[in-house]
């Protein structure tokens, strides 16, 4: 029994720790575009939103730093109509400080764990600038990027195999 301890420890203390630091968080690009206001259209209308979600991740030239962005798109109809309320496009990034991460694991942790960190400062931005253009606040519902991860793998290789046909 204390020899599988003294194993498991010593397993433990072999492999790297991993280390994620927040080093800033900033809004690389913001438009809202309150097209209701402009037409000049008023009255009680149900917005129905739909949102795009696209991640990107690049390496920064300081070792072991990298910078990951998350860019949401929000298109808001009038619910029934085809009357855009308001579009919002947002480019939101963090700048992270990674280390123990084996090679192959960079990528989904840099796609996935990343993106998590950053989406409640999004979600609060979104809230506010929606609330700020005259309409009730948008809550976005949580955004499960393990399955957004795979998805886009998935559509990656069937990409891959249709050149290859």
């Amino acid at each position: 029994m204390a020899e599988e301890n003294a194993a498991e420890n010593t397993a433990a203390q072999a492999a790297p720790q991993v280390q994620m630091r927040v080093l800033g968080q900033y809004i690389r690009d913001l438009s809202f575009e309150n097209v209701m206001a402009q037409k000049g259209v008023s009255g009680d209308v149900q917005p129905e939103i739909a949102v795009q979600v696209n991640l990107d991740a690049k390496k920064r030239a300081t070792e072991h730093q990298y910078e990951v962005a998350v860019k949401l798109n929000l298109k808001s109809k009038a619910k029934g109509l085809e009357d855009v309320l308001f579009l919002c496009e947002i480019d939101y990034c963090g700048l992270f400080h990674i280390e123990g991460i084996a090679q192959d694991q960079l990528h989904p942790f840099l796609m996935i764990e990343c993106p998590r960190m950053l989406f409640p400062f999004l979600r609060r931005i979104v809230s506010d600038v929606t609330r700020d253009g005259g309409y009730p606040p948008v809550n976005l519902d949580n955004i499960d990027f393990v399955t957004l991860y795979r998805n886009e793998l998935l559509r990656r290789q069937s990409e891959a195999q249709k050149t290859e046909a």
